[in-house]
C-alpha cells in the first residue's frame, strides 16, 4: 500500500528549510525558480543538489544551460521568493544581478550563494537531481528567510 501523498505533505512541512531561488542563464536564457529541495551532498568533491519537480517550466532552461545558482534568501526577499514561486516564464526585471562564473546569474543582497555546474541529472519520482559541482560562492550574512507549515518564517533565537 503506497504512502498517502497528501501526509507525505503535511508531515514533510514540519521540515524547516531555508529558502532558496536556483537561478540559471546560458544558451536557453536566464531562468529561476524557488526551492527548498537543495542539499549538500558533498565536500570533496564540493556537490550540491536541487530537485525539480519534472513538471516544472525551469526543467529545459537547466537541462540546456548545465549551470545554476542556489542564492539563499534573507528575510527581507520573501517578494522574490513569491516571484519565482509561480509557474510559467520568471521576470527578473528590477533586480540587481551579479554575473556567477557558470553564467548563471546571482542575486544580490542573498544571505549566500553558490555557483554550480552541472554534473548529473538523476531521476527521482515525479523530480529530477541536479547535481552541481561548487565553483563559486559566497556569504554575505544576514537573517535567513524560512519555510515552516506553510507559511514564511523568521529565527527567533539570537546568534
Amino acid at each position: 500500500m503506497a504512502f498517502d501523498p497528501a501526509r507525505q505533505r503535511k508531515i514533510m512541512g514540519h521540515f524547516a528549510t531555508g529558502v532558496t531561488v536556483v537561478t540559471t542563464g546560458g544558451p536557453a536564457g536566464p531562468h529561476g525558480l524557488t526551492a527548498n529541495a537543495v542539499a549538500s551532498l558533498s565536500l570533496d568533491p564540493p556537490l550540491v543538489l536541487v530537485a525539480v519537480d519534472k513538471r516544472a517550466h525551469s526543467l529545459d532552461f537547466l537541462q540546456a544551460n548545465r549551470c545554476f545558482a542556489v542564492n539563499i534568501l534573507t528575510l527581507e526577499q520573501e517578494d522574490v521568493s513569491r516571484r519565482f514561486a509561480t509557474p510559467g516564464p520568471k521576470d527578473f526585471e528590477g533586480l540587481s544581478l551579479l554575473p556567477g562564473v557558470t553564467g548563471a546569474p546571482i542575486l544580490a543582497g542573498s544571505l549566500a550563494y553558490l555557483d554550480c555546474r552541472v554534473t548529473e541529472v538523476l531521476p527521482g519520482g515525479d523530480h529530477f537531481i541536479f547535481v552541481g559541482e561548487i565553483v563559486g560562492g559566497e556569504h554575505h550574512g544576514g537573517e535567513p528567510l524560512l519555510y515552516y507549515a506553510g507559511k514564511y518564517r523568521r529565527m527567533t533565537d539570537p546568534d
